[in-house]
């Protein structure tokens, strides 16, 4: 339970919220909370969203520092004492994050976040744009003044508030850092909010759209952001025609990945399969991800 990763804490200071936000599970999440609850703040609120259930958890809290941590994940023992003495040795910084383990119901389980969704170079409000800076929220410890200077989260958006946290509290000049270790284990549920590559690329969409509307950004921003949509969109046709080919919908397949304005060669190739061995290509994705849906066929008529 991510409790029992927060309580084998070796830095000793810290105070413990849990929001329940209107969970269909609280008779289950409260007599798992049982063991905790005499060192735990535990709120119960009807449901409003991931980002109203943070957002009351900071106004509860007390601390100059906040961390976050979804019940699916956990820290390791030594996660507040390696960020908070990154926070201490760099006064100036008042974000900082680090790489965590992907375990789960993903292709990606076994591997570290950053080896797939990468941190390169500083964190700006350009690099967050692009997606060359990516942050997973239970790996952040923030210092609550900035985090209450930028607003909290957004919670009229149902999806993807921390991403959009993180790009407004850049776009208000805080500085943003990471640190390379393993210091938490992200993991994914195929029913929980991360949930695929459709949807992760349909936040990212919706974000970044809601974020350029609202705000008059310089030109290379909203270059960066326009640049980085546009690609967004081709990974979403490509992810759409994954998918249409996975069910043996040929012709669909062709039309996503057709969409698609910048096509590398093995995308090439998979359009010239469509149209010359569609059901050979279908059998042979499917030999290469073997953690995919399998749709059965129609018979040939």
């Amino acid at each position: 339970m991510a409790l029992d990763s927060v309580f084998a804490q070796t830095f000793p200071h810290f105070e413990v919220v849990v929001i329940n936000d209107g969970s269909p599970d609280t008779a289950e999440l409260e007599i798992a909370l049982e063991p905790f609850r005499s060192r735990v703040r535990y709120i119960v609120q009807q449901n409003r969203g991931a980002g109203a259930a943070r957002n009351a958890g900071i106004r509860t809290s007390k601390g100059q520092y906040i961390a976050f941590l979804d019940a699916d994940d956990r820290w390791t023992p030594d996660f507040l004492a390696q960020q908070m003495s990154f926070l201490d040795a760099n006064p100036a910084c008042d974000l900082v994050y680090a790489d965590a383990l992907v375990s789960g119901e993903s292709p990606l389980a076994g591997r570290r976040f950053m080896d797939t969704a990468p941190s390169d170079g500083d964190v700006t409000l350009l690099s967050l744009v692009h997606q060359r800076c990516n942050i997973v929220l239970s790996t952040v410890v923030v210092r609550r003044a900035v985090l209450v200077k930028a607003g909290l989260f957004d919670e009229t958006l149902r999806r993807g508030q921390d991403f959009e946290l993180w790009l407004r509290l850049a776009w208000h000049g805080a500085t943003l850092a990471y640190q390379r270790a393993v210091l938490a284990e992200r993991r994914v549920r195929a029913d929980g909010l991360s949930g695929d590559a459709l949807a992760e690329i349909e936040r990212a969409l919706n974000v970044l759209d809601r974020f350029g509307r609202a705000r008059d950004l310089e030109r290379d921003v909203r270059t960066a952001l326009r640049i980085r949509t546009m690609a967004l969109v081709d990974q979403l046709e490509i992810e759409q025609g994954k998918r249409r080919i996975i069910e043996g919908n040929f012709a669909a397949a062709q039309y996503h990945l057709s969409a698609a304005r910048e096509r590398p060669f093995k995308l090439r190739v998979v359009l010239l399969a469509l149209k010359v061995a569609p059901r050979a290509l279908r059998a042979a994705y499917l030999r290469l991800r073997p953690d995919v849906s399998r749709v059965p066929l129609p018979a040939a008529r």
